[in-house]
């Protein structure tokens, strides 16, 4: 169910993922995702939901279970204290949206979505 340069990103990257469809989005999880320093825990399963115009248009927001704090304040991450229910499971919600003009239609695609999930990750602990 994903794009070929999607199924050879995550397999070049060597991730554990599960794909499943849930509400005629895509469900990639990626079993054990390794988080930056300045979370605990400091492993999570990852959530992207895929929409159906993608790649067209970009996944919005990610999802982790079990829910994940910063280790320096105990506190959820600024956007990330909602949970919700997909795939039988609750997860922590990062509401984190890309403007228009940041994802590139026919261009951006898991890889690029990865660096913007990095960044917003890395962000949220100062890093």
């Amino acid at each position: 169910m994903l794009l070929p340069k999607d199924q050879e990103f995550v397999s070049r990257k060597g991730f554990a993922t599960e794909v499943s469809s849930e509400n005629g989005m895509v469900c990639l999880v990626i079993k054990d995702f390794r988080l930056p320093d300045g979370y605990a825990p400091q492993k999570t399963d990852l959530l992207i939901r895929i929409p159906p115009g993608y790649p067209d248009m970009p996944p919005d927001m990610f999802w982790c279970d079990p829910p994940v704090r910063l280790s320096a304040t105990g506190g959820f991450p600024q956007a990330a204290d909602l949970m919700e229910t997909y795939l039988g499971r609750t997860w922590q919600r990062f509401s984190r949206h890309l403007s228009p003009a940041i994802w590139r239609s026919g261009v951006d695609g898991l890889e690029s979505y990865f660096c913007l999930i990095s960044q917003a990750l890395r962000s949220s602990v100062g890093t």
